[in-house]
Formats: structure tokens, sequence, C-alpha cells
């Protein structure tokens, strides 16, 4: 029996062809930066944005928002505990307190309503993620920035070609981030972008990216010479790694649509072991058009979760927990704090499994790993208690 990887990076096999040309390109002394303009304005036409610019990652993406908002010392930021740590590293770089609110238990999202009871005079910016490429409520949250006058930061590592309403995400706040790591849905193996939706925001945001010079008005003619006119670092994707991302780009839709029919296979397929009240699948809210990006059951606690993932091992199929909160990690303690009561949290993410999804999974590579979830589970476990959050009223499926 073959074992089932969680994730295998995706290729659509014309990468070599474009990195090749990107080779040629400067061999024959062609123009500086062509994939990169070619994907800045592919990504601008594609989510409706008004700026693009590529980031050696989304982390880097992250470090020159910190920078752009002017956060610093004294300042605090608004994030979820459940995320990737480059999500706060970025900020309490800048010198700034972490502030960690909960989330919704539905989605593993942040919750609008603990970050409006966390906002205080300190409060600069709030960042959010959309987990699972499942977006949060960013019609509250926009509402909450807007009034208290802070800014509003998507971290949309998960986020290429998701949703929010008519929008995609990363353009709503006022600045957005992707991830083109190899775990993504589209990669260059390590690579980001940065949305700008401000434009007050636009020409900074280049000149920090840029190691704080002026150095794209001088490559338009705007300035006789560039120099060193702000703080920045080089947080520039160099011209491969876009070669490689402008093969991948041009595949997106496709993307999603494969793996958003295994999601729905998945929901499909998993829902009488949610309807025996055995496992918790994700709720997605009207609002959201996701582009399952992963796909995660919750058992009913960490014991249950730990046994299962090592019944699947044992079937050689590899399934993964995610996130540690960030509240809880030592450097969580020192850099920031948890406002309010750790309702969800810590309990939700001890009950979070996910499940193999990736472009090359086939389908019965998909229907092992469920029928080894209905071996798991049958004959019933002894406990059949409730699982909290599972109001059927709150279930939207995708379509």
């Amino acid at each position: 029996m073959d074992k089932i990887p969680f994730h295998f990076p995706y290729l659509c096999g014309t990468e070599l062809a474009t990195i090749r040309e990107a080779i040629e390109n400067f061999e024959a002394g062609g123009k500086d930066h062509l994939f990169s303009r070619r994907c800045e304005e592919w990504l601008e036409d594609f989510c409706r944005a008004d700026r693009v610019l590529l980031t050696s990652s989304c982390t880097h993406a992250l470090e020159l928002v910190s920078i752009l908002c002017n956060i610093g010392p004294g300042d605090e930021v608004i994030l979820p505990s459940f995320t990737f740590v480059s999500t706060a590293n970025a900020f309490a770089l800048r010198g700034a307190r972490l502030c960690f609110v909960d989330i919704d238990p539905k989605t593993m999202n942040i919750d609008p309503a603990c970050v409006e009871a966390a906002i205080n005079p300190r409060t600069k910016a709030i960042v959010v993620i959309h987990y699972g490429g499942v977006s949060c409520d960013l019609a509250a949250l926009k509402e909450i920035a807007d009034r208290h006058k802070i800014f509003l930061v998507e971290d949309a590592a998960h986020g290429i070609d998701a949703g929010f309403n008519d929008s995609h995400l990363g353009t709503y706040g006022h600045l957005g981030t992707f991830s083109f790591h190899r775990t993504k849905n589209i990669n260059c193996r390590e690579g980001g972008a940065l949305l700008v939706n401000d434009p007050e925001l636009s020409d900074r945001a280049s000149i920090i990216r840029d190691k704080g010079t002026n150095r794209d008005e001088f490559a338009k003619g705007k300035v006789a010479h560039y120099e060193w006119v702000d703080l920045g670092s080089n947080f520039m994707m160099n011209e491969l790694s876009a070669a490689f991302l402008w093969s991948q780009l041009l595949k997106t839709t496709e993307v999603t649509q494969k793996l958003v029919n295994h999601w729905d296979a998945y929901y499909r397929d998993l829902k009488q072991l949610e309807e025996e009240l055995k496992i918790e699948l994700v709720r997605i809210p009207a609002y959201a058009r996701h582009n399952a990006h992963l796909f995660f059951i919750k058992c009913r606690d960490h014991k249950e979760r730990s046994d299962l993932t090592e019944f699947l091992k044992e079937r050689k199929i590899e399934a993964f927990f995610h996130y540690i909160p960030l509240h809880r990690a030592p450097a969580g303690r020192q850099y920031g704090y948890f406002a309010g009561t750790d309702r969800f949290t810590v309990e939700e993410s001890e009950r979070l499994l996910r499940l193999p999804l990736y472009f090359e999974l086939s389908d019965g590579q998909r229907e092992r790993v469920v029928q080894a979830l209905y071996e798991f589970y049958q004959p019933p476990v002894k406990s059949e208690k409730p699982l909290a959050h599972n109001s059927p009223d709150s279930l939207l499926l995708p379509v």
C-alpha cells in the first residue's frame, strides 16, 4: 500500500521553460524584472487590486507592512493567537506589543467582537488571517478599523483566488499579503506579495521594498539619481522565482477548481460522521468564497485526535494538527498578552486535524482517507457527547 502524503507541492510543468526564458532575457540584456512585472500586473488584474508588489516571502511582506504602518514601541497590534508565527514576528520586530484575541470556533478565524473589546488608545492595527482560505468577517472588521482610525491588514497567506463577497482576499483591508510558499495552492517554492489598497501608501511601499531607496522613481525617469530616502530592506522577489511563479499563476483557476472538487467530496463523504456526532466540519459563511487551501476535521478532544493521527499513520496516511496558539509560546508571553477570555483558541486548536489535500491527490487516495476515518469511528466510540458549536443553521455548503 502506497503512502498518502499530507501535501505535495504543485507543479504545472512549464516552470523550467519560463525560467529558461528569464535566463535568456538576462543574457540578451533585456528588461529588468520582466517576470516580476508580469506577475504583478497579472495579480492586479486577477484580484482587481490597486497595486501588487512581489516580495521574497509573505513573512517579508508582513515586515514591509509593519514599516509602512509606522509600527513602533508603545503601539499595540491586535491579531489571532491561532496563526503562523510570521503574523506576530513582523510587528514584534518593530517593538509593538501583541494583543492576541479569541476566534470564532466555526471557522477558526478572528472574532470581530473580541477585536472590538480589545481596542485601546495604543492600538495601531488589526491583523487578520483567513484560515484555510475561508474569509473572516471583513465588513465587521473594516467598520471597526475605520471607526477607530487604525489599519486593517489581511494576512491572506492562504488566500489566493478566495474571496469575501465580491472582493478577493487581500484587497479589502488597507494592506494585504499573499504567500507563494511551496505549501500553498500556487507557489514558487518561496515567495510572497504585498497588496496595497490605500493609494496614499503605494509609493512608500515601493521605496521600503527596495532598501529604502527611490530607485523605482529613477527607473521611471522621475529623478536624476536614486538615493536612500526611508527605512527599508531588500524585500524583492528574485527574477527566477518570479519566472517560476508566472507559469503557475496562469493555472490558478484550474488549480482552485480541482482542490474545491476534492474539498466538496471530503465534506459530502464525511457528513455522516458529523451527523453521528463523531467529528465536526468547518462552516463556510455566506460571505466567503473559499479556495480549498486545506481541509480539516475536529475530533472530540485532544486524545482522540492523537489516537486518530496514529491510526491513520499505521495505514500510511499523513494527517497533521496545525498552529499551536502563539500566546502559549515563550515568545508569545514575552512580546504579547491575551485580551479577554480564551474560550476557543486552545480548545479548538487541540481538536483540529488536517487531512491530505493537494492538486495531485487522486480520487482513490481521497476515498482511502475517508474509508480510514470510518474504520476508526466504527464501531462507535463509547462517549457520544455532543460536539459544541455544531448548529445546523450555520451550515452553508460551498458552491
